[in-house]
């Protein structure tokens, strides 16, 4: 079983910024993947960025050049700063983690329950 834990939102201006950050805990033998997504009232959750085990990342247009994913593997952990906040970032961020529990079991996907960022004056 796998624990996956946000923390790090809040209410910010725009042009402002924040960091969330996102820890798994668990049975876990390595990650994969891990990323953030969000979803705002009334919309389809949308992938923000990931990041693989070999840091590669992959973002979406609307926050390319603006926010920034990282990860510390000793930790389990996930980051994500965000820089020059826009009102429409507003979302509950969601955080994922690709997770191989033993050296021959097969990769399995964990949510957490979200964290509320609010961006507004």
């Amino acid at each position: 079983q796998v624990q996956v834990v946000e923390s790090g939102g809040g209410l910010v201006q725009p042009g402002g910024s924040l960091r969330l950050s996102c820890a798994a805990s668990g049975s876990i033998f390595s990650i994969y993947l891990m990323g953030w997504y969000r979803q705002a009232p009334g919309k389809q959750r949308e992938l923000v960025a990931t990041i693989t085990s070999g840091g590669s990342t992959n973002y979406a247009d609307s926050v390319k050049g603006r926010f920034t994913i990282s990860r510390d593997n000793a930790k389990n952990t996930v980051y994500l700063q965000m820089n020059s906040l826009k009102p429409e970032d507003t979302a509950v961020y969601y955080c994922n983690v690709d997770v191989k529990h033993t050296l021959v079991s097969t990769f399995q996907d964990y949510w957490g329950q979200g964290t509320q960022v609010t961006v507004s004056s």
